[in-house]
């Protein structure tokens, strides 16, 4: 049974959904927190991870750590994401089990579903059809780490759970434009054009495409959440219900800023064309999202503003 003395690793923890983690964490004054840079230890490292989680010994893991991007990163970097996935949560899952640990969370993505999926997305759709061919690498390694997980269980009598969310955003963000989510990239934008005094925002693709989103502090409720309850089923969503086009979270945040900008789209990829989960399972089990969209984009505003405000972003 996980408690507040609970020996807890964070793999990732510095990343936007890890550091949302490690905040609740500590917020909710667990006792008994694990976490590593890169730097100290290399998830990629067969090796190496073995020897961290048998010296260590968690009571859990929660596994943010993971190659992630944007449209633009997943389609020019394909091996990269397929290999860096795989490598990271083969070593953790498998060393987790080789450690003893019962429980451990495992984080994917909206993106394991087909392209053309049926709307909302349930949990039973996944292998039911063809993937996005632009993130197609890093679905294929989520998928292989939700099936790794499910596998331990029959197997081996684990509580090991993997969280689907769908778009993450929130403090602490990449906002490269070259390796972003379509979210970030839009504030950065937007902030970017009030600076420069320009009229207009340029924006990938048609601006078509519909989004679920979901911000950090809403998955991390959701790791401590199930890190806590046994549940039949191995594959849970974590959603909003909130969507929208790209063209008109765009518009939401200059509605926040109180701006309005034109807006000129790109014929750049679009990707998957709507990516709405269906979250009844997690409803069941008791949780939901909580925090706003308007909430949700005015905290990352912010984050972005304080970080950026003295550079030239």
């Amino acid at each position: 049974m996980i408690n507040k003395k609970s020996k807890i690793y964070v793999a990732g923890h510095n990343g936007l959904v890890g550091s949302a983690i490690l905040r609740r964490l500590k917020f909710e004054k667990y006792s008994n927190l694990l976490f590593r840079t890169k730097k100290q230890l290399d998830l990629t490292n067969q090796l190496n991870t073995y020897k961290f989680l048998k010296k260590n010994k968690p009571d859990a893991v929660i596994i943010a750590a993971a190659k992630v991007g944007g449209i633009n990163a997943n389609n020019n970097l394909k091996a990269e994401f397929i290999f860096e996935n795989l490598a990271i949560q083969n070593n953790l899952i498998h060393g987790s089990y080789k450690a003893g640990v019962k429980n451990l969370i495992f984080l994917g993505s909206s993106c394991v579903y087909p392209k053309n999926c049926k709307q909302p997305i349930k949990e039973k759709y996944l292998l039911s059809g063809y993937l996005e061919k632009t993130n197609e690498p890093y679905a294929i390694a989520k998928i292989a780490g939700i099936n790794l997980c499910s596998s331990y269980n029959y197997q081996y009598n684990l509580n090991y759970k993997c969280l689907m969310p769908c778009n993450s955003y929130g403090i602490n963000d990449n906002y490269d434009l070259n390796s972003s989510h379509f979210l970030p990239a839009l504030i950065r934008k937007i902030i970017q054009a009030i600076k420069d005094k320009k009229d207009h925002i340029e924006i990938w693709g048609s601006g078509k495409p519909l989004r679920e989103v979901i911000i950090s502090d809403d998955i991390a409720d959701a790791c401590i959440f199930f890190l806590k309850k046994k549940t039949k089923e191995s594959l849970i969503n974590i959603g909003s219900g909130v969507e929208k086009s790209v063209n008109d979270y765009a518009k939401f945040i200059m509605k926040c800023l109180q701006l309005k900008l034109k807006i000129k789209n790109n014929n750049r990829l679009d990707g998957t064309p709507r990516k709405l989960l269906d979250c009844s399972l997690a409803r069941k089990y008791g949780w939901k999202a909580k925090v706003s969209l308007k909430d949700g984009i005015g905290f990352a505003i912010n984050d972005f503003i304080e970080k950026n405000i003295q550079k030239k972003v």
